[in-house]
C-alpha cells in the first residue's frame, strides 16, 4: 500500500483537472482526494496499490486534454484517507 501527496503545477485549474483526477483515480481503485490550491496548483493524495499509485502519478503529467502540466511533485505521506476518491474544497 502506497500513499503520496502530489502537487501538480501548470495550467491545471479551469481545465477539469479535478474531475479528471477523480475519474482516473477511481478507475485505478485508489482512495484519496484532490483539490485546487490558491496558488493555482492542484493537490492530491493518492492511496492504494503501489503500481496503481505510480500509474496515476504518470497520468498526472498529461492530465485532461486542456491541461498543460509543467511539474508534478510527489512525496510519501502517512495521513489516513477515507475509502473512495473525492474532490475537496480549495485550500
Amino acid at each position: 500500500m502506497k500513499r503520496v501527496r502530489a502537487i501538480i503545477e501548470g495550467r491545471v485549474q479551469g481545465v477539469w483537472f479535478r474531475g479528471w483526477t477523480v475519474d482516473e483515480a477511481s478507475k485505478r481503485g485508489l482512495d484519496g482526494w484532490v483539490r485546487n490550491r490558491r496558488d493555482g496548483s492542484v493537490e492530491a493524495v493518492f492511496a492504494g496499490d503501489d503500481g496503481a499509485v505510480d500509474e496515476m502519478l504518470r497520468a498526472c503529467w498529461q492530465g485532461p486534454p486542456a491541461a498543460q502540466v509543467s511539474n508534478v511533485r510527489a512525496e510519501s505521506v502517512s495521513e489516513p484517507v477515507s475509502a473512495g476518491f473525492d474532490q475537496a474544497p480549495t485550500a
